[in-house]
């Protein structure tokens, strides 16, 4: 087949170019929300008619829509509005010790609905699966019964093989060389892929959150089962040559005085847990929101014993995030989960612990936030890896 070649200068097939034009018009739309057709034209550097071609091939696909101009741009011709289908939907879930969450998501990152299921014990990945295959029934009959569902992505507490989805250890959860991908499939009829819940948390803050067009980034999530972390290295996700980076949970951080420890020689998630946090609040299971507002209220009331976990928990942390700058030189580091309520309580304190072990020229650029996705970051990073093969190529998930 003759190779051609598009403004941008890249060659291939007629078919290859076509198909990596209709994966851009449409990568656009999910991450920058509607755009005139005038304005992916600038983006792209392909020409009017072909974006207008382009983007009638995916309505007919049914992925994206056309609305009309926007009455406020005055300037030039009206251009038509291309926006994502609010009716392409992936499923996201993140199977925890406590409660398996599953979520509707939208392109786009849109939340469409959400269930936290609360558990007593230990789900098995069989009964995770089965739960999801009952939510996915819920909807369909009724908030979601015209959603096109796409696909499922699972983000686990745990090491996820990146070849093929092999849950190798879940530690908390006790899952260990599971096929969760196959359980799933299985359960729900619908394509599934499996990754690590931080890896995926930090993947959604880049796109959509406080990481957002930030090249160089350290995400750590803080959960149920412990911590992990995403990396984010000159823009591309850093996974390891088997998929298992970022788990910085697993590090021993130095711990300067023996009235911190609580673990006897235990790494990070070991000292600086959730668990400790719902003990010194009262609480049994609480999710994210719940658990800030706990403490928040403890705080207010003048409670020496979740003052003193909070300043404890943060004098540690603040260690694995000064030995995390020093190796990895990050523009920003993000905090996610109950780690966010650690540093949201006192950010501060956290930034100059962090400065007072880091090299100086290592924490004089580096920025310390938190996630600005909320508890919706797992969700949307999880449903991102659902998407990411309609996103490379829309007509391969065609019909």
């Amino acid at each position: 087949m003759d190779a051609v070649t598009d403004r941008s200068g890249s060659t291939g097939s007629f078919d290859g170019v076509h198909r990596r034009n209709l994966a851009k018009v449409l990568a656009l739309a999910h991450l920058e929300g509607p755009l005139s057709r005038a304005r992916i034209t600038s983006l792209t550097g392909l020409n009017r008619s072909t974006v207008a071609s382009l983007a009638g091939e995916l309505i007919e696909l049914g992925l994206v829509e056309e609305r009309a101009p926007d009455p406020t741009n005055r300037v030039g011709r009206p251009s038509p509005v291309v926006a994502a289908h609010p009716g392409v939907v992936a499923v996201a879930v993140n199977p925890e010790v406590d409660a398996v969450t599953i979520a509707a998501v939208g392109l786009g990152g849109r939340i469409d609905a959400r269930e936290r299921i609360e558990v007593d014990d230990l789900v098995t990945p069989e009964q995770a699966a089965l739960l999801v295959a009952d939510a996915i029934g819920r909807w369909r009959e009724r908030e979601l019964a015209h959603a096109r569902f796409v696909g499922i992505g699972v983000a686990v507490p745990g090491l996820v093989r990146a070849s093929d989805g092999l849950v190798r250890f879940a530690p908390h959860l006790e899952w260990r060389d599971v096929p969760v991908r196959a359980h799933v499939e299985e359960a729900t009829g619908l394509p599934a892929s499996i990754g690590n819940d931080a890896s995926l948390g930090a993947m959604a803050e880049h796109l959509f959150g406080a990481g957002r067009g930030v090249d160089d980034l350290v995400y750590l999530n803080g959960g149920a089962s412990g911590i992990g972390g995403g990396l984010i290295v000159h823009g591309v996700a850093v996974g390891g040559a088997s998929g298992y980076a970022g788990e910085f949970g697993q590090n021993r951080p130095g711990i300067a005085s023996a009235e911190d420890r609580r673990a006897g020689g235990g790494v990070l998630e070991d000292e600086v847990g959730r668990a400790r946090l719902l003990d010194a609040v009262g609480l049994r299971s609480a999710d994210e929101p719940t658990l800030a507002a706990a403490i928040r209220d403890a705080i207010e009331a003048g409670d020496p014993a979740i003052a003193a976990e909070l300043d404890r928990q943060r004098r540690i942390l603040a260690t694995a995030l000064a030995n995390a700058v020093n190796v990895l030189n990050p523009s920003l580091v993000i905090l996610g989960g109950f780690l966010a309520t650690l540093a949201e309580q006192d950010p501060e304190a956290l930034r100059r612990a962090v400065a007072e072990q880091a090299m100086p020229a290592a924490v004089d650029d580096v920025e310390l936030v938190v996630a600005a996705l909320g508890e919706d970051r797992l969700m949307i990073g999880a449903a991102e890896l659902a998407f990411a093969r309609l996103l490379a190529d829309p007509l391969a998930t065609a019909g």
